[in-house]
């Protein structure tokens, strides 16, 4: 079974969508098996993070931020892909270290989530975009 969410984004942050995937994994006919999720873009990632605190947020875009600093920085300025903006090179560098796809394990239509957690579409880029994420549920029977 497979769908493909799609997420629009308004720039830079993080976009929860546990919501989203556990109504959907909950209509497969509550079975237990795997989902993975893979994002189809190369400038955002995929993240399971605390969704309790919104300065958890907050804190993980500063500190890539800080990590990963816009193109027009004198730090970055050995970086030859600009063409597209001085947000898309460090973009591209952010989603190749962050994960672009998860693995999810489902028990009686389920997602397998600590308490705290979410799923979420973390966005790199500053300018909207419309983003897709393939899902496929993988069931044990």
């Amino acid at each position: 079974m497979h769908t493909v969410f799609s997420i629009r984004t308004e720039g830079q942050g993080l976009y929860e969508f546990t919501r989203n995937v556990a109504g959907w994994v909950s209509d497969q006919g509550g079975q237990d098996g795997l989902l993975t999720l893979f994002v189809r873009h190369t400038s955002c990632s995929l993240l399971i993070q605390e969704n309790a605190d919104p300065d958890v947020q907050i804190d993980l875009k500063a500190y890539l931020e800080r990590l990963v600093p816009s193109a027009d920085h004198p730090s970055m300025n050995y970086l030859v892909h600009t063409f597209e903006g001085p947000d898309d090179m460090p973009a591209h560098i952010k989603a190749a270290l962050l994960p672009v796809s998860l693995s999810i394990p489902v028990t009686n239509g389920q997602m397998v989530l600590g308490t705290w957690q979410g799923i979420y579409l973390f966005e790199h880029r500053t300018r909207p975009h419309q983003r897709q994420i393939a899902a496929h549920f993988l069931s044990d029977h």
